[in-house]
């Protein structure tokens, strides 16, 4: 058998960048530069944003605008608008990738999973039978389809598809 090998050359840039010093769930909405950012979805308390590093097409993230570390002390209409937006999200994922399932989670704390542990966010991530879901595992390799910034776009257009108004 040859050798074989899959190459992951976007896992290099996540391990050798420097970790920014400063929160991504507050700098990146306060950028007001969506596109760039790759915020999908903005509410009034909470946004929606692509993982940059994600495990399928499509992972998002969401994340109060306020800087909290649990979702303990997020105020009731906080708490309602990530799940709003959840819900949302997985409506725009059905429309633009026709997924089979989802994971939904939150990683609170470091011990947890948490890369950014101080600063509480749930990720949704859309999945399909046929995914390479366990080459993370194997292989420390994601095959991804689509370019992020494609994603992006997609994503965009599926949220206007079922919020016009952008409520």
């Amino acid at each position: 058998m040859a050798d074989q090998r899959l190459w992951a050359p976007w896992r290099l840039q996540y391990i050798q960048a420097a970790k920014p010093d400063e929160c991504i769930f507050c700098s990146k909405p306060a950028a007001a530069a969506d596109e760039e950012t790759h915020i999908v979805r903005r509410g009034e308390r909470c946004f929606a944003m692509l993982n940059t590093f994600p495990y399928n097409n499509g992972h998002l993230m969401i994340a109060p605008y306020r800087h909290v570390p649990s979702i303990e002390e997020l105020d009731e209409p906080e708490l309602l608008e990530l799940m709003s937006l959840a819900q949302g999200s997985l409506a725009a994922l059905r429309g633009a990738y026709r997924p089979e399932g989802f994971n939904m989670g939150i990683n609170q704390g470091k011990v947890a999973g948490a890369g950014v542990e101080d600063h509480i966010h749930l990720h949704v991530v859309p999945r399909w039978a046929a995914d390479t879901n366990y080459m993370p595992v194997v292989a420390a390799t994601r095959v991804l389809p689509q370019a992020l910034d494609d994603s992006w776009s997609t994503l965009v257009k599926a949220w206007q598809t079922i919020d016009p108004a952008g409520e």
